[in-house]
């Protein structure tokens, strides 16, 4: 699909004057963020653990959730720890075991399974928990929207600390405690952290309340390469407290004490001998994250949990060797659906929204495949699987259109639905029909989206040339670091490059390599475009091409070079 290239707007004169010693590139990166200051610049820049972190305590039920899980702990009540299946919700787990097992706590953990149990609280589950004499339930990234659940849960005497990020659904439920920045009650100031940071909050009120020396000086920061994990893995906005909280993490993570979150990252070609290069948010996003999510996409979630919690050298090689088979069988299984769904669909200017549905199509795969379906016509997506008598499905959308609000119009169509703007989940109650569903949900996105200009849009941020793209260039911006949403790793546009070479690369030649240099120059660079490879065939040798890229690091067997990682490109004609 053609792409609309946005380039930033070039900064002022007078702003240039304000930064002299500041070079143009980066100078434009500081703008374009709106760090007009010296001090918002050293704010964003020199991120500082003490400053910037906030009191956990601004939650409204913090101080009662925390003096709940003491009482449990001083009268041997059993807690158990609700997680949920993606690397969020597992690393979330991880944490609060962490803590519960530092505090001496009965305690254990629940991590349902995707296909079988759902998102979430269950009756089941409750009824289940509640013939196991558990007393206090914690939940961690789940269990906003589980209103009937949660009233089982008090019917049956137990108490739950309800700890989410999702959005606020119609009616809250009535728990003990609910810690979740986005509720409108909730006046805590950085509403967008993942539910491991949630987790994190709870943890760093617990141990602020340790009035038995437990927990030793700096042990909370020990917690935080959980926490950039799940962080980045859930697609946060690297802004406000998540910047801290990344930032320190991939610092703890480079150093993890965990052995089997070291071999993992060791065994996908992290964390080597042979590389001096450190973990960063890419690595997160592109690397681990997906690992983490396998276990709980194809198997059960339980795997990646233990792999975080495990010691002896044996298990974890074995849980490691699963985990990346399991990856594996992810992405055979994304392609195959992809080429499905690609052969189903034909996408024209008039639709808004895209909806496809399968039969057993795995539960895990699809949230994928939408999100891969929107990257290539950016459209908002969903995915529909029958699974039997039950119809589930995982929706990706894009930025002009909210799917939980879209979701909260149609309410009466599912059995249970939550998530986020941009990515959202869903069981429709029996009776509905996927074709209506298609049809009132297809009207809402037509409403939303007409008229305006819904091409994928590259926010460039700015132009330079080949020529200037040095060592010094590279070290200023990763400065940046950690990218992620609203915080992107910058898009540069580079003019006129001449093509020196042309050839595919990977498995089915998916991807495509160029050289590339610009006249002036005697020597050029390298670019990797993943998933390009079927656009060899739009260039040869000889031909100049504008270029929109991002600038990489290249490391391989002890050798490092800059390279372009290119995102889209146009010929000169």
């Amino acid at each position: 699909m053609d792409k609309k290239w946005d380039l930033k707007k070039p900064v002022s004169l007078e702003f240039k004057k304000k930064f002299p010693e500041i070079p143009g590139v980066i100078l434009q990166l500081l703008n374009n963020r709106g760090l007009d200051t010296q001090e918002k610049i050293d704010q964003f820049l020199q991120v500082d653990y003490g400053q910037d972190m906030l009191d956990p305590f601004l939650f409204p039920d913090m101080e009662k959730a925390v003096k709940r899980i003491y009482q449990a702990v001083a009268n041997k009540e059993k807690i158990t720890i609700h997680g949920d299946y993606d690397a969020d919700g597992v690393t979330s787990t991880v944490l609060l075991a962490d803590i519960m097992q530092m505090l001496g706590a009965d305690f254990d953990v629940y991590i349902p399974h995707r296909e079988k149990e759902g998102y979430g609280l269950n009756e089941k589950t409750v009824k289940c928990l509640a013939k196991n004499k558990t007393n206090l339930i914690i939940t961690v990234d789940c269990a906003i929207s589980n209103v009937k659940e949660v009233a089982l849960a008090k019917e049956k005497g137990i108490d739950i600390i309800l700890t989410d990020h999702h959005s606020e659904p119609l009616k809250l439920p009535d728990a003990f405690a609910i810690i979740n920045p986005k509720v409108k009650k909730c006046k805590y100031p950085f509403q967008s952290l993942a539910g491991v940071g949630v987790a994190f909050k709870l943890a760093q009120a617990i141990i602020a309340r340790d009035e038995n020396n437990v927990f030793p000086e700096g042990y909370e920061k020990w917690l935080l390469d959980l926490v950039a994990i799940g962080t980045v893995a859930d697609m946060m906005p690297m802004l406000g407290e998540n910047r801290v909280l990344v930032k320190f993490g991939l610092i703890v993570l480079n150093k993890t004490k965990r052995k089997g979150l070291k071999m993992l990252a060791e065994h996908a070609g992290l964390l080597s001998n042979e590389t001096s290069s450190l973990i960063t948010s890419d690595n997160i996003g592109f690397i681990l994250g997906p690992r983490i999510n396998a276990a709980g996409r194809m198997d059960h979630a339980n795997t990646a949990y233990e792999l975080l919690i495990a010691d002896k050298l044996k298990e974890i090689d074995k849980l490691v060797k699963k985990i990346e088979k399991t990856n594996q069988q992810r992405q055979r299984l994304t392609e195959k659906i992809m080429k499905v769904i690609s052969s189903k669909i034909k996408v024209e200017e008039k639709e808004y929204l895209i909806l496809a549905d399968g039969k057993d199509w795995p539960l895990g795969v699809i949230g994928l495949a939408a999100g891969r379906i929107k990257d290539k016509y950016n459209r908002p997506v969903l995915v529909i699987a029958k699974m039997g008598s039950k119809v589930v499905g995982s929706s990706r959308s894009i930025a002009d259109f909210n799917m939980i609000e879209a979701f909260q119009k149609l309410e009466n169509n599912f059995e249970v639905y939550g998530g986020h703007a941009m990515a959202a989940g869903f069981t429709l109650k029996k009776g509905i029909k996927v074709d209506d569903f298609r049809k009132e949900i297809s009207q809402i996105a037509e409403k939303s989206l007409k008229g305006k200009d819904i091409r994928p849009k590259l926010e460039i941020e700015a132009e330079f040339d080949l020529a200037d793209l040095n060592w010094e260039l590279y070290d200023q911006i990763i400065q940046f670091e950690p990218f992620g949403m609203a915080n992107p790793k910058p898009l540069f546009l580079v003019k006129n490059l001449k093509v020196e070479n042309v050839r595919t690369v990977g498995k089915d030649d998916s991807h495509l390599k160029l050289f590339l240099k610009q006249e002036t120059m005697i020597k050029g660079f390298d670019s990797i475009g993943f998933r390009m490879g079927d656009r060899a065939k739009e260039i040869k040798y000889g031909d100049n091409v504008d270029v929109v890229c991002e600038i990489n690091l290249n490391e391989f067997n002890g050798t490092r070079k800059l390279e372009l990682r290119l995102v889209d490109f146009k010929k000169v004609k």
